[in-house]
């Protein structure tokens, strides 16, 4: 099928193939007719599969078929959990909305409000926000979402993580009864399938992938590593394997800042991207590793959803999720839009729990090998197994508490 036959119009085909896109991938071909049908969609679709262009064309398309008044007001609003996020699905509007008479705009926190606030009393037919910046604005008046038409909850799940849920609950609370509604999730959890319930309408369920599994174009291993070896080995990795680009993920921001310190002292050019980074430093990181400036981006999960790094080679789980979900959609940074790529994962004695729930969610045994001189030591493995029967901790199971907010 080539997007010719979706129902677009002339200037969106224009625009795509401007782009240079002419098959749509399976998640457009089953969500673009179902929009443009003007029917509530509740989508399953891992990282990579062009989902963003799923919902951004046939928003587009059905915006355009009303145009604009004088006075624009905000017809379609896109909720996502983070900043990264809302800029790139911003971008993707921009680049697909040349040849239409569509004004969009995005907001989010830790920038200066006053830019945000001047553009949306221009008016806009398109509001990309993260959820605290938009109701911020909202309570001061600055914008109406009482004609919005169409909402999109993207990446729905990582805004339940992040502690979005009465944020999200407020928000709809300030919509129009009667609007179209598009829910896309990696997954979909018993909290996600209990939010769609509460105010979807007879949505139509659309899966492009099987839900929790990894896209099959990544090369995954393991490397059974001492814990105190693991950042001599990542060294080791990056240099012998003359990797010009990396994205390598920890579980904290202490461990991102402290990786990224001692690759630059071994000669690695190296950022870190956390919620501690200011917008601005996060921006240039992430530039300068899409311009190649800086060869290994460290980060947090904020960085697993979201980030659009065409064909990007390498992921690194320096230290594996205690939330085995977020395994899929950390190495999903690679292996992008039919392209391969490899997601490799150094694994330590205290998280083979970890690598063990990873495994049962995907249903497949990762390949797993030593390297010689960093394999684990014996006497360290007996200590942590001593320590841990000892005092009777386990690693976390993995759930969060969906109460507490968490700001990225």
């Amino acid at each position: 099928m080539s997007f010719n036959q979706l129902g677009l119009s002339e200037a969106l085909l224009k625009a795509i193939t401007k782009k240079g896109y002419s098959t749509p991938s399976p998640i457009q071909e089953k969500a673009i007719p179902v929009i443009l049908d003007r029917k509530d969609i509740l989508a399953s679709a891992q990282t990579g599969t062009g989902k963003t262009a799923g919902f951004t064309l046939p928003i587009l398309e059905l915006l355009s078929e009303r145009p604009a008044t004088k006075r624009r007001v905000i017809r379609s609003l896109i909720l996502t959990p983070t900043r990264e996020l809302a800029a790139q699905i911003k971008q993707n509007v921009d680049e697909y909305s040349h040849f239409v008479d569509i004004k969009s705009t995005v907001i989010f926190g830790g920038v200066n409000a006053n830019p945000q606030i001047k553009t949306l009393r221009s008016g806009v037919d398109i509001l990309i926000a993260t959820p605290g910046r938009l109701l911020d604005l909202h309570g001061q008046r600055v914008l109406s979402l009482s004609e919005v038409e169409i909402l999109v909850l993207d990446e729905a799940d990582r805004m339940l993580d992040m502690g979005f849920l009465r944020d999200i609950r407020r928000i709809l609370d300030l919509l129009p009864t009667k609007r179209q509604n598009l829910l896309f999730s990696a997954t979909f959890s018993k909290e996600i399938k209990h939010l769609a319930n509460s105010f979807l309408d007879r949505p139509v369920l659309v899966e492009a992938t099987p839900e929790n599994t990894t896209v099959e174009k990544i090369d995954q291993r393991v490397y059974r590593v001492d814990q105190s070896k693991k950042t001599s080995l990542i060294t080791k990795l990056i240099s012998e394997g003359e990797w010009s680009q990396v994205l390598i993920f920890t579980r904290t921001k202490h461990g991102a800042n402290r990786l990224c310190q001692k690759l630059e002292k071994a000669g690695i050019n190296s950022a870190a991207i956390h919620g501690n980074k200011t917008q601005g430093a996060r921006t240039k990181a992430l530039s300068g590793f899409k311009n190649g400036s800086v060869s290994v981006l460290v980060a947090t999960d904020i960085a697993a959803r979201g980030l659009d790094i065409p064909l990007l080679p390498h992921v690194v789980n320096f230290e594996l999720p205690n939330i085995p979900e977020d395994y899929i959609h950390r190495i999903g940074r690679t292996g992008r839009a039919g392209a391969s790529g490899e997601a490799i994962s150094l694994v330590s004695f205290d998280e083979m729990t970890y690598l063990k729930d990873i495994e049962k969610l995907t249903k497949q045994n990762i390949p797993s090998s030593t390297i010689e001189g960093y394999a684990p030591d014996p006497a360290n493995e007996v200590a942590a197994a001593l320590a841990q029967k000892k005092t009777g901790k386990k690693p976390p199971n993995g759930r969060r508490n969906f109460s507490s907010k968490r700001r990225y």
